[in-house]
């Protein structure tokens, strides 16, 4: 969905206040698709958990100790897949999802917890106040 007019102005006016605020951290976000570092680095999960699993086969058959050390290395390779699946997928959390606004309470009479609102409409606030004053 495309912002407004007046969205893309305050979005203009964030990004020069976060590079004269801080130019490095500015630069940093800058540099790059994060979804495709978190693809990237997906993809080496899934290859080190092929090349772990080679190895240990190997070490199951020759040399126990290799096989340890290709256990370990399915292992890292799949921490890594799944710490970096989420923003490589792009994927948003449930209870952000359509309709988790409208869920009922618990049902005992407790409301529903009360959820954060998303960074945009906070830092979107938090600018128009400071320049509403």
């Amino acid at each position: 969905m495309p912002l407004s007019e007046h969205e893309q102005r305050l979005l203009e006016q964030i990004e020069r206040a976060l590079v004269d605020d801080d130019p490095k951290f500015a630069s940093t976000v800058r540099t790059g698709d994060r979804r495709q570092k978190a693809r990237r680095k997906v993809q080496i999960g899934i290859g080190l958990v092929l090349v772990g699993l080679v190895v240990l086969l190997i070490g199951a058959l020759k040399f126990w100790p290799l096989g340890v050390l290709g256990f370990l290395v399915m292992l890292g390779g799949t921490v890594l897949g799944i710490l970096n699946y989420k923003a490589a997928t792009g994927a948003v959390e449930a209870s952000t999802g359509p309709g988790a606004a409208g869920r009922p309470g618990t049902g005992r009479g407790r409301p529903a917890k009360a959820r954060r609102q998303p960074l945009k409409n906070r830092l979107e606030e938090r600018f128009r106040r400071r320049y509403d004053q």
